[in-house]
């Protein structure tokens, strides 16, 4: 894709993976699946789609796995502010399955894929304007942090190409960019992953990208939201400016 081939998020189709089976939250969310744990008393899912509409996205595909069931059911009394689809794994794929899996729900080129356990403040359309000059198949949102030991270091070089991941250490107590879980895929990656099926898509598509193509959109230091354990999700639920960033208050 060239530098002048303008994207925009009307013409973005939205993955969202919501198929983790969650087990580090179950101890405060037992019943329900991740992606509809309870956020400033709406469930997480309602504050992603309220935030990807605001920035004009008009189609979201959710992957969906573990309690497919009770995701579909709560679809179905929400009056969504964009169109939503799903589809359900056969069985646990891995985020890499999962992607390969979901490639027939998605036309558009690229994809926005997300985590549905994670949210960061980013400006998605910014982000689309830096894949598209960047020609990159795969992009992805790199947010600075002061101790990225729970989530492993991003390393980037002065032109933005990602070059290399160091996993998660509790020794690597220090600043680092992080990996937001915010990525944008051309149509010919999905291509690939859907013949290729990877397992993985951390250890599958990106680490072997890395020096290869593939391009991080480093934004300044911002408000990163992961409710994929017990205390993150303790911490945001007492954090009255989420309502307002990534909530559903402002939708």
């Amino acid at each position: 894709m060239s530098a002048e081939t303008a994207i925009t998020p009307a013409g973005v189709e939205v993955l969202v993976l919501a198929g983790g089976l969650g087990t580090r939250l179950r101890s405060v969310v037992p019943e329900a699946p991740k992606v509809l744990a309870p956020i400033q008393g709406r469930p997480f899912l309602d504050h992603l789609l309220a935030w990807l509409a605001r920035f004009g996205f008009r189609r979201a595909v959710l992957s969906l796995g573990y309690k497919a069931a009770m995701v579909e059911a709560h679809l179905a009394g929400l009056a969504a502010p964009l169109d939503v689809a799903t589809v359900t794994e056969p069985a646990p794929l891995g985020t890499g399955g999962a992607i390969a899996f979901s490639r027939s729900a998605l036309s558009s080129d690229p994809v926005l894929v997300l985590n549905g356990d994670s949210w960061v403040d980013v400006d998605l359309p910014a982000f689309l304007a830096a894949h598209a000059a960047s020609g990159a198949d795969l992009s992805l949102v790199a947010v600075p942090v002061e101790n990225c030991s729970r989530f492993g270091e991003v390393q980037v070089d002065e032109g933005g190409r990602v070059t290399g991941f160091l996993e998660k250490n509790p020794e690597m107590a220090r600043p680092g960019l992080i990996n937001a879980g915010v990525y944008l895929l051309s149509a010919a990656l999905l291509d690939r992953m859907a013949r290729e099926k990877p397992t993985s898509f951390e250890r599958d598509v990106l680490t072997p990208m890395a020096g290869h193509g593939l391009f991080a959109h480093a934004v300044p230091p911002t408000r990163f939201v992961d409710i994929g354990t017990p205390e993150s999700f303790s911490d945001i639920n007492s954090k009255d400016w989420f309502l307002e960033k990534g909530g559903v208050a402002n939708s």
